[in-house]
């Protein structure tokens, strides 16, 4: 008897989906994880903020090819495959990342770990939604979106404390992961396949486009999109040397307080949306975004932690109200036989997002100071997601 006929015996249920919400955090987990080491490697290897933002985008290259090269994979392989699969490239790139503590290797292991998150971005968010059992389905999809978030906001935090309080602080981490990892593939060969594999597989590559009558919608929530992530990018590759250069403040665990402040708030932006108008949300995110990152903005300027965390939280649930509400705007708008490939598109400008400003942080502060640079970014941010905020009330307008 073939695997895939043992294993679709089980029905999805509670368990398996707890299982996958559980592989689906740990994953998401690691790919954040060194954020609160980059003081500890910066220091023993003596590079720049420069490069600290490089490092940190490689992860967002290894991200993007991903979802376009196994974007659509899981339809013809199965979910398990490829959630087995990313799980896999999350314990490679740990031992990466354990092998040595050279340039090099964190360079591979974040290309490693951006891969394993690309593929398990759009699968596990299905994967987590197909298992749920009928009595779970009103709130599976934001238990999928919370899950990714959480997860990213977990590993700065995780990594800080065993950093600061236990031992091997550039070996713990990776090794802790390894065997949560480890359970997780468990837990993901036990749940059952929730679709039927073709009888011929066809793998692609996943297609890029914005159709000419989902442009109206897609340009605004696209910049709201990248100004969002833009702030995530700053937070989880920046922190570390804001919070210790311009706060002043040594503890490698706090810097995992001030990541995951901004992540906590982002999963309760997405989860109040229904609380807010349809036509208000995608808007009110923006404002509340720009306000945070202003905030965030004047903390850098001040050097005030209070600052720092109060804009942290803003700004984390305006980028979660307006990642959620434009992902919904776009994929609602989108005709019905291009909607991967749209929303591939806007999860594409958003990796981009996390990426690119953020270097342009490092160059910034190497030709000007860290301070100047942060306070430049938060106000291109802030321009960016008002910009996209008068877009949206024009066309709210145009439409009556």
């Amino acid at each position: 008897m073939s695997n895939h006929t043992s294993t679709t015996q089980r029905s999805p249920g509670r368990v398996s989906f707890l299982l996958v919400t559980f592989a689906f955090l740990i994953a998401m987990l690691g790919t954040t994880l060194p954020t609160s080491l980059y003081p500890i490697y910066q220091d023993r290897m003596g590079f720049s903020q420069i490069t600290t933002t490089v490092i940190f985008a490689a992860y967002a290259v290894g991200v993007i090819v991903a979802l376009i090269s196994f974007g659509s994979w899981s339809d013809q392989l199965g979910r398990r495959r490829l959630l087995m699969a990313g799980l896999v490239l999350a314990v490679i790139s740990d031992l990466v990342f354990l092998s040595s503590p050279e340039l090099a290797a964190l360079l591979t292991g974040r290309v490693l770990s951006g891969l394993s998150a690309g593929i398990f971005t759009g699968t596990a968010t299905v994967a987590v939604i197909e298992q749920a059992p009928s009595e779970w389905q009103k709130g599976a999809t934001l238990t999928a979106t919370a899950t990714n978030v959480m997860g990213l906001g977990l590993g700065p935090l995780v990594a800080g404390v065993l950093a600061q309080y236990a031992i091997w602080p550039l070996h713990l981490p990776y090794a802790l992961h390894i065997v949560l990892c480890v359970v997780a593939l468990a837990g993901v060969w036990w749940a059952p396949e929730t679709i039927e594999r073709p009888a011929r597989v066809r793998l692609h590559i996943q297609r890029l486009s914005v159709p000419d009558e989902v442009r109206s919608v897609f340009v605004p929530a696209g910049i709201a999109g990248f100004a969002g992530t833009a702030v995530l990018g700053l937070f989880t590759a920046a922190a570390p040397s804001f919070v210790q250069k311009t706060l002043s403040i040594d503890n490698l665990a706090m810097i995992g307080v001030v990541v995951i402040t901004l992540f906590i708030a982002s999963a309760l932006g997405q989860a109040g949306m229904r609380l807010i108008p349809e036509r208000q949300r995608l808007t009110s995110g923006c404002l509340i975004l720009a306000a945070g990152v202003l905030v965030v903005g004047s903390a850098i300027g001040t050097a005030s932690l209070g600052l720092m965390l109060a804009g942290a939280a803003m700004s984390g649930a305006g980028q979660g109200l307006t990642l959620r509400a434009g992902l919904g705007e776009v994929v609602g708008a989108s005709p019905k036989d291009q909607k991967s490939e749209v929303t591939s598109t806007y999860f594409v400008v958003i990796y981009v997002a996390i990426s690119l400003p953020v270097v342009g942080l490092g160059v910034t502060a190497a030709a000007t100071s860290l301070v100047t640079a942060g306070i430049a970014f938060s106000l291109i941010v802030a321009a960016l997601a008002l910009t996209a905020m008068g877009l949206l009330i024009r066309r709210q307008h145009r439409e009556g």
